[in-house]
Parts: structure tokens; sequence; C-alpha cells
């Protein structure tokens, strides 16, 4: 069986407070397997940004094990935690985070001097390589400031991508976009999956959540549901595992979109502390 590339087991977070401990997660057991398309949804407070926080080692868990790339990375010190992080894991923050004093470029080319991936003289072309694939090669010299929020994010998924990390982590990716922009950038995520990327989407737009094979959702720090949206091209392969429902359905005749149909409207609840 192919090994989780994240794996959280019993993880929760308790933030300190006047009133006494809050409880921002609750015992989350979750797996994302290799190439996986997976988007967190869920209110304001349900804990979608700590439970990114917490895997992507920005934040510590209070109790639980938590392992990406094979890795416990509850075990790294700061130091280490940056550099395993550079290495494996690219971040897309909802409001860029670009560095304002250097050029779309020498954003990109930044997670690379750090890390100190690639040689020195081959940085600058791997970052124009990158912003030619968002359509900014024109856009490299420019500082963040003098173009659009759309220009922004995509400068922001290139240097995500810089070090050629196999986990991406988008956190409201497409919240401060146009619907236009919007749609191209989860194009583009839908491409870096095909290539075999691992993405994990945190998204208030439930539009775009429906057109992710996997969703899961929180409240009040629980995994309350998950939800399986695959395409018809691959109902056939999923209905190997899918619950028994689904399965019925198809033995009893249904295909193609009747087959997608029948997935899509399969919700896993697990059982919750």
């Amino acid at each position: 069986m192919t090994q989780a590339m994240i794996s959280l087991q019993g993880v929760t977070k308790a933030y300190r407070t006047d009133a006494g401990p809050f409880w921002a997660l609750k015992g989350i057991d979750l797996q994302i397997y290799p190439g996986e398309f997976v988007a967190v949804v869920g209110k304001s407070g349900s804990g979608k940004s700590t439970l990114i926080n917490v895997f992507t080692g920005i934040d510590h868990p209070t109790d639980g094990e938590v392992v990406v790339a094979r890795t416990q990375i509850r075990q790294l010190d700061e130091g280490q935690m940056a550099e395993w992080r550079g290495q494996h894991m690219g971040i897309v923050f909802q409001f860029f985070q670009l560095l304002p004093t250097l050029t779309i470029v020498e954003n990109v080319m930044l997670p690379m001097d750090l890390c100190d991936v690639y040689e020195p003289g081959e940085r600058h072309a791997r970052a124009m390589h990158l912003l030619e694939q968002m359509e900014l090669a024109d856009l490299a010299d420019m500082f963040p400031a003098s173009v659009s929020g759309g220009d922004q994010q995509r400068a922001a998924i290139a240097r995500a991508l810089a070090n050629d990390p196999p986990i991406l982590v988008a956190d409201e990716p497409t919240g401060n976009l146009d619907s236009k922009t919007a749609e191209a950038v989860f194009e583009l995520f839908e491409s870096l999956v095909a290539g075999g990327k691992t993405i994990l989407m945190v998204t208030h737009d439930d539009e775009l959540a429906d057109r992710v094979p996997r969703v899961l959702t929180l409240a009040d720090g629980l995994m309350v549901s998950e939800k399986l949206h695959p395409s018809a091209v691959a109902a056939q392969k999923l209905l190997g595992w899918v619950p028994a429902q689904a399965a019925g359905a198809h033995d009893a005749g249904a295909q193609g979109a009747d087959a997608q149909a029948a997935i899509s409207a399969v919700q896993l609840v697990p059982s919750v502390p």
C-alpha cells in the first residue's frame, strides 16, 4: 500500500486563554496520499488555519503525531524545520507575502538561495522558467506593488514551486482574486496535481471545493465529514474502495456520469470524540 504523504494521528492543539484552554483541534486523524488534491472547508474558527500550521511545522500540536514526507516533524528544531520545509513543502498564502523590496524574479529565487538548492548560476534561469509557466516572464523585473493581485498570486505560486517540493499547501489562494484569475489559478493547481504534486487547499469557496476530488470539512476543531468528487474518468477505478452504496449503484448498472453521481453523493462521516 502506498505510504501517506501527510499523516496526522490524534492531533490536538490547545491555546491558553484567560478563560482556560481553547481547543482548536480535537483529535484529528488524517492521511493524504501522494498525488492527491484535497480541499479543507469550514467556517471561520473551525480549525482550518491551525491544521495548516500544524502539518507545515509553523505551529506545534499539543498532542498527537504528525508525519509528513516520512518525517516526524515534531522532532525537528526550528532550524531543521525551516530547512526541511524549504525542501519538501511550498506554501501559498492568501495575501501573497511577497517581499516588497525584491523584484518578482528575486522573490522566486529566494527559496533556492535560502535552502541552497540548485547551483547559484542556475537559479535565475529556473526562476524565469517558473515565471514563464505562470505567464509572468514579462513582469520578472518589476516589484510586487507594481503588478496586479492576480499576478502577485501567480508569482507566489512560482515561489512555492521554486525548490520543486512534492507538497503544495495553499491557504485561501483565490480569496483575493477575481473570478477569471481564480479559475486560472485553480486550473494551474489541477495541472500540478496531474504532474504528481500533492496539494492541500483551504478555501471558503464552496463551488471551488466541489471541483476538488476530496473535500474535508472541519467544525469546532473536529473533522466532521469527508466527501469524494471524482471525475467520471476516475469513477471506475475509485469504485474499488468507496463505500458500498456507491459500488451498489455501479453494480446496478450505473455507468459514466451515473457512476460519478453515485460516488459524488457519498459522504463519509467518521466518529468524533
